[in-house]
């Protein structure tokens, strides 16, 4: 062999056996044992005041204070406060799942020398704390971390590296409203070319205002309100192609919430099977999930409360029946004097809770075949209700309403069978005489 290629081969087997010796290192150091009692942060929640995430790419601020958090790098966004309420439980007690030197000469085996993540944590007091994270563990279960003024080289899980190593999208709000649902006034919905406005009356349930003073299915509105909240902007596609889609979209709905801080509005397009939004509380158009832009096509007849009577699960306390009065005395129904049967009567009182119309309609009339009133929430309620008869339809009309209740034939039959069950009580059985 040439004296040249000897030399070549010396040095050749001599990287091979650094690596291999760096490389059995790492190994043994990182099966040790497990011990997750050693801390390498203890910060409170409450002392965090900036977050700084340096990657070789980017670097990400996150700066503010419990419940005022933004992203001030690499662009002035608001942030997302549940993404950085979890960055700070991470950080604010990380563990070690062990410790592999105790003081590191060269960081370079463990990717510390120029590591891919460093996050450093700013505290209220001015202090600082530099967290290095560096590669993964050979077994890929965990990651070499350090302080910067902590000679020690730990590993920290997996699911604690991913915890912190979050990108610019995860960090930012998504959310293209954020009004204070606990201090909603007003909202109102122009989709399927009418638009709706609901309010809250004076008991605080849900109320149509517009376009006419209707009862309003609460539930349809509080879902309405939710879909509205968790209304979020898909940051996966083209943001340009986003805004020129929505430019030439079809108009699907616009939405505005009123609470005490002012309106917000979100406008709802179609393009294809596509939806995209924009929104008044955040610059840009974006695309958004089909569910979220169906959850908006929605007109009158969605919202309009097709239950005949209010009352729900609140026991009536009077019932006025074609002219017969029931009064709730006690655990008793009575009638006038007389003791009625309580099966009978809540047979009754069941049937008209569960009243409900197939449609709402403008109008709608015929025959009187049916008065049904009823008393409820200790008399502050008083529900008065006609069903008359046309052809085969029935309709239900509450008193001082406008439109009238579409009714299915069944349910008065089911009712008016109830009502000519009603009956006294059946008499207590007599006591034998004592001898």
């Amino acid at each position: 062999m040439k004296p040249n290629g000897l030399i070549i081969a010396v040095a050749v087997l001599a990287v091979l056996g650094g690596a291999t010796w760096w490389s059995n290192k790492k190994q043994a150091q990182a099966s040790k044992s497990t011990d997750t009692t050693t801390k390498i942060l203890s910060i409170p929640s409450d002392q965090f005041q900036e977050i700084r995430l340096k990657k070789p790419a980017e670097t990400i601020d996150v700066t503010g204070g419990p419940g005022k958090w933004r992203l001030t790098q690499p662009e002035a966004l608001p942030a997302d406060p549940d993404t950085v309420g979890s960055l700070i439980t991470t950080l604010g007690g990380l563990n070690a799942d062990a410790v592999v030197e105790d003081k590191a000469s060269d960081l370079t085996p463990y990717g510390l020398k120029e590591p891919a993540l460093d996050v450093q944590i700013v505290k209220k007091d001015g202090k600082t704390d530099d967290l290095m994270i560096g590669d993964e563990t050979p077994t890929g279960s965990g990651n070499y971390a350090k302080l910067a003024n902590d000679p020690r080289v730990f590993t920290i899980a997996t699911y604690n590296k991913n915890a912190i190593d979050k990108p610019l999208n995860d960090l930012r709000d998504k959310r293209l409203l954020t009004f204070d649902s606990a201090k909603l006034t007003r909202v109102e919905l122009d989709a399927k070319g009418m638009p709706i406005e609901f309010g809250k009356n004076s008991g605080g349930d849900w109320q149509i205002l517009k376009p006419k003073p209707w009862r309003a299915d609460g539930s349809q509105v509080d879902t309405l309100v939710n879909n509205l909240k968790d209304a979020r902007m898909d940051l996966t596609g083209d943001t340009k192609a986003a805004a020129t889609d929505f430019a030439s979209g079809a108009k699907v709905a616009t939405a505005t919430v009123t609470d005490s801080s002012g309106n917000q509005t979100l406008e709802i397009r179609k393009k294809g099977d596509n939806y995209y939004a924009k929104s008044s509380a955040v610059a840009g158009i974006f695309k958004v999930s089909a569910d979220t832009g169906k959850n908006f096509d929605k007109g009158l007849d969605d919202f309009r409360n097709k239950k005949v009577y209010d009352f729900g699960f609140s026991d009536p306390s009077y019932l006025n029946i074609q002219g017969a009065g029931y009064t709730k005395n006690g655990d008793k129904w009575m009638a006038g004097s007389k003791t009625m049967d309580n099966t009978s009567v809540q047979n009754v009182i069941d049937k008209l809770r569960d009243l409900t119309a197939t449609k709402v309609a403008d109008s709608g009339g015929g025959t009187m075949v049916l008065e049904a009133d009823v008393t409820s929430s200790n008399g502050k309620r008083i529900e008065k209700v006609s069903i008359s008869k046309q052809g085969d339809q029935y309709f239900a009309k509450r008193e001082n309403e406008p439109g009238v209740y579409v009714l299915d034939s069944k349910a008065v039959d089911d009712l008016q069978k109830a009502i000519s069950g009603i009956k006294e009580a059946a008499p207590a059985p007599a006591q034998a005489k004592k001898k």
